[in-house]
Parts: C-alpha cells; structure tokens; sequence
C-alpha cells in the first residue's frame, strides 16, 4: 500500500510579497484575492494541493507589517498564528525590494517563533533582477536565518514553484490526507464568493477606500435548475463611499457585479445570480461579528 503524507505550510512575508498569487499556483485555481494593491489578504485562506503522494495544504496569511488599526492587528496576529500551527513556513521575499527593514522584523520574529519548523526561503520576482543580485541577496537572507533551503521563484510565471512544491512534498509528515482529493480549499463557498467580489472593488476602487470596505455572502439559494442565486452586503463606512462605489448612474457596482459573477460561475461550474446592495456602517471596523466573517479573531484586535 502506497504510503500518504500531508501537513500545513505557511507563506508569510510583507504585504504583496507574492503569497496570494503563489497559493493560487500551486493549487492550479483561484482561491486566493489578488490584486496590485498591499493588505488584500484578511483571513488565513487555505489552498490544498497535491504532489505525487503528498497532500499540502497551504496557509496564505496576511501580510505581516506594522500595524495601525485594530483590523490591522488582527490580521498580523493571524499570519503569525497561521504559522505557528503550520509543519512547514516558507517566507516569500521580492527580490527587487530586497532585504527591507520589514523582512528583518520578520526574521528576528522567526527567530524566536519558528519553534525547530523548517523554514524555506522563496525569493520571488526573480525576473526584475539580475542574477548576481539575487545570489547576493540569498547569501545576505541566509547570514540572517538558518534556512532550510532557498529557491528562486517567480509566483507569476512559475518559474522554480515545481521544485518548491516538490521539496515541501518531501518534507510534510506521513499521514492520511487530510482532504478528499479533489478538494481545492478549505474555505466556505460563501467566503470565496465574497472575496472575489472584494478582488474586484478592490481594482476599482483608489486610495483608502478598499482598506474600509468588507464583503459578506448574505444568501446563498441553490436553485433546481441547477443556478444559484447568491446576495452579498458590501459595507462601507460613510455616505460618500457609498456614493463612489455605486458610480455614475450605478455603473462602478454594475461593473463589479459583472465580472464578480462572470468570475464565480467559472470557479463553480454553474449559471449565477448575483445581488450586490451597499449598506453605511460607520463602526464596522469595531464590530466582533464582521471580524468573524473575515476568519479573524476580533480579540486580537486589541493587542
């Protein structure tokens, strides 16, 4: 009888180091936001993904940076506790920003949290920089940390991500898996569906905006001809967002909910209805039931 392993990885690093898109990579779908912008990642999204006989489930957590708000808070104490219960940490570094004063926090922090895990480094984007800079800048990153091996990635094209998912693979303990095969995420449908309809706000939305908005799934109606009517609460915080969100003759809110739905139907495999309503809630940010649907602790809001 062939022999099963599986176990956790976290991806941690700054804020649009590559996580997101790295998870979606090696999982081969879209579970995880994207976008251009940095802090899109609010909950601790799991990818699954198969190597050969190995079962990896990945962790994408937030960015870890220097928090101001209480959403900040929370969503720092979730990546740091994403990769404490973790068998494996790998910390993604762009290779053109190098070693920033953020990856050196982060690194003093693995220092004193990694508890004996193996921690891989994933510098990423290796295809802004030129090759002795990238040997550089291992050199710099493993005088820092005693890595348990590096690789150059570029999460976006894929170059290095095999030999990535092949060494993980190698490393999880054996067990039995820990999902049914052809299980993608350990995530709600509900929250996946309310995430891409944030992805898209997100790229069209500017500034602050984005940061003070959530998404929650209402309803979700499976119908009998095999459609599904989902309704969705987009919340912001004061009247004029409101106002910037639904646009010229509602027309930024239409565009969302287009390619929202265009977006889910494709990841279910079915026909969708999709109802967006925009509601103000100025103390959003404050409210333990909203950081409950984010996946995040409210409590650790407060440290």
């Amino acid at each position: 009888m062939t022999k099963t392993s599986a176990g956790f990885v976290a991806l941690i690093g700054e804020p649009n180091a590559g996580k997101s898109t790295l998870l979606n990579r090696m999982v081969g779908a879209k579970v995880s936001i994207v976008t251009h912008k940095v802090q899109t990642t609010r909950a601790r999204i799991r990818g699954v993904a198969i190597e050969g006989d190995a079962q990896l489930v990945f962790v994408d957590t937030p960015g870890i940076f220097a928090p101001r708000r209480r959403l900040d808070r929370a969503m720092v104490a979730a990546a740091w506790s994403g990769a404490a219960d973790a068998d494996l940490v790998v910390l993604l570094i762009e290779a053109h920003r190098g070693t920033t004063a953020g990856v050196k926090v982060i690194i003093d922090a693995l220092n004193q949290r990694a508890g004996g895990r193996p921690v891989a480094l994933a510098i990423n984007k290796i295809d802004k920089v030129k090759a002795d800079k990238l040997l550089a800048l291992s050199k710099e990153l493993n005088e820092l940390y005693d890595f348990s091996e590096t690789f150059m990635i570029s999460a976006e094209k894929g170059h290095g991500v095999s030999h990535l998912r092949e060494w993980l693979a190698k490393q999880v303990p054996e067990g039995p898996w820990l999902y049914p095969e052809d299980q993608i995420a350990d995530l709600p449908l509900r929250m996946i569906a309310a995430e891409m309809t944030r992805e898209n706000l997100t790229l069209r939305l500017h500034q602050e905006l984005p940061y003070q908005l959530t998404v929650e799934t209402e309803n979700w109606e499976d119908r009998k001809d095999g459609s599904v009517r989902i309704d969705q609460l987009i919340y912001v915080m004061r009247d004029g967002h409101k106002g910037i969100l639904l646009g010229h003759k509602g027309e930024t809110i239409k565009a969302v909910g287009t390619a929202s739905r265009e977006e889910l139907e494709e990841f279910l495999g079915r026909k969708v209805h999709l109802f967006l309503q925009v509601k103000v809630r100025p103390n959003w940010l404050n409210e333990a039931e909203r950081y409950s649907e984010m996946g995040l602790n409210f409590k650790d809001g407060n440290k």
